[in-house]
């Protein structure tokens, strides 16, 4: 039996943890604000918000209730638009309104929670910039957006007095929410724990991708729930090698201290990724397995020469995370085996990364090609490299005889254009929707230019590599 706060009361079902949340929520708990649209997604119609205690403090982000099955809300507080009512609007609802944010409504109330969990998130800047991010995995085909826009910037201005740390209290007395936010905690302490999932069926961790590949198979079934294991979570450096658990979402990776120390231009590049609600519930470790061969993630850590702590019936094991991909869909994982961590050494003080992608749309689209770069200098010269990209072939792909040939070589423009050259014979991408195979080579060139241009803008610009 699961059991879970769905806004103001406590439900429990017998459902296969498997189902999705989005049907519970309409056609068991009949609450049908909460809409169903693309159903993989992208249009964030079926935004729900998800709470949880962390170090007993309840923390908000909203998710994408198409893709979340209703396992992974075991022990949480789930909030639709319903359990955001009160008597009067609340100044989300209300500038929405004023502003004219709303036509045909069938996206409004997506938008709606995703801007209640950007009041929520009290640690965050209220500023212009985070309200509209907040929005990102959001879709509306009636406004135009600028009405949308300029409703964000007035609850910027709404929230200017929110206090930092736990702001419950305040979104309570100012109406942003319903009085019984106050009492979720003790509530959700109250619950009895999630009952472990049996060994053996299908694992589920974030279940972005999975569920837009085996909808029709894992809604009718107990699933292995990966995603709220503490083992398979956690971020940690020591002796120079930083440690993320197989269940570190991207968002965490957003919110980490020590990895925007590492990489000072990470929220940037991992802004790239999907939307808001996707980054809030994908992990690593399902990225990683799903194996698509435009995967942001693997590209990133492939270029960290990440290594993946693999457990199994005859124990543990390390791989290269390159070394994981033998074909199309293809790994070197056995049914049983499970994938528990990445790890990375610390980049030193003479290296750089960064991380291109293009798609179709900025946010929440998927790469038409991605590729990311580790170069180690000494003085002027290229000691090592560790590049990837992703949509240039059936697997995400460490460009090794790029990687070969660079180093030790003079950092000047000329390099940079001959080593573009040798990156063109170990690339074998195929035309399909994200475009055609040309124009995919032409991508990667121009990203490769664009790594050496952002890295080294002091040596290396556009005009040296034309």
């Amino acid at each position: 039996m699961l059991e879970f706060m769905l806004n103001d009361r406590v439900v429990r079902t017998s459902k296969p943890s498997g189902s999705l949340l989005l049907d519970f929520i309409r056609y068991d708990q009949r609450l049908t604000g909460t809409k169903i649209g693309c159903r993989e997604g992208d249009c964030g119609a079926c935004t729900v918000l998800m709470g949880s205690l962390v170090d007993g403090r309840l923390q908000y982000h909203s998710a994408t209730s198409c893709l979340t099955p209703v396992g992974n809300a075991a022990g949480k507080h789930i909030v639709t638009v319903e359990g955001l009512n009160m008597d009067q609007l609340s100044p989300v609802q209300q500038a929405i309104v004023e502003e004219g944010g709303t036509q045909c409504g069938f996206c409004t109330v997506g938008f709606v929670l995703s801007l209640t969990g950007f009041c929520l998130q009290a640690d965050q800047m209220a500023n212009y910039p985070a309200a509209i991010a907040a929005i990102d995995g959001n879709i509306c085909r009636c406004t135009g957006y600028k009405s949308l826009e300029r409703a964000a910037a007035r609850l910027t201005d709404a929230l200017a007095a929110r206090p930092n740390g736990d702001a419950i209290a305040w979104l309570v007395a100012n109406q942003f929410l319903p009085e019984y936010f106050q009492q979720v905690p003790d509530q959700l302490r109250a619950m009895q724990p999630a009952p472990a999932s049996a060994n053996g069926k299908p694992r589920v961790s974030g279940g972005t991708d999975l569920y837009v590949q085996q909808h029709d198979t894992l809604v009718e079934q107990e699933v292995t729930l990966l995603f709220d294991r503490p083992a398979l979570k956690g971020i940690t450096v020591e002796d120079g090698i930083c440690t993320l658990g197989a269940q570190t979402t991207v968002a965490d990776m957003l919110h980490s201290e020590a990895l925007q120390t590492m990489f000072p231009r990470l929220s940037e590049h991992l802004k790239l990724v999907s939307s808001t609600p996707i980054r809030a519930i994908s992990t690593l470790g399902g990225n990683f397995v799903n194996a698509s061969p435009i995967g942001d993630m693997t590209a990133f850590f492939i270029a960290l020469n990440a290594q993946l702590h693999i457990d199994g019936p005859n124990g543990a094991r390390r791989i290269f995370l390159k070394n994981l991909y033998h074909g199309y869909k293809t790994l070197d994982l056995a049914p049983d085996e499970l994938i528990t961590a990445v790890s990375f050494a610390v980049p030193p003080a003479n290296s750089r990364f960064n991380f291109e992608k293009v798609s179709k749309r900025t946010h929440l689209d998927i790469a038409s090609v991605n590729t990311a770069i580790l170069i180690f200098m000494d003085g002027n010269a290229i000691a090592e490299v560790h590049l990837s990209a992703g949509g240039i072939g059936p697997v995400p792909t460490f460009l090794e005889k790029t990687c070969a040939w660079l180093q030790g070589k003079e950092l000047i423009a000329e390099t940079v254009r001959s080593a573009a050259e040798i990156l063109q014979t170990e690339i074998s991408p195929i035309s399909d929707v994200r475009g055609a195979a040309a124009y995919k080579r032409l991508l990667l060139r121009q990203l490769f230019y664009a790594h050496f241009i952002t890295l080294f803008p002091e040596t290396i610009n556009l005009d040296l590599l034309r």
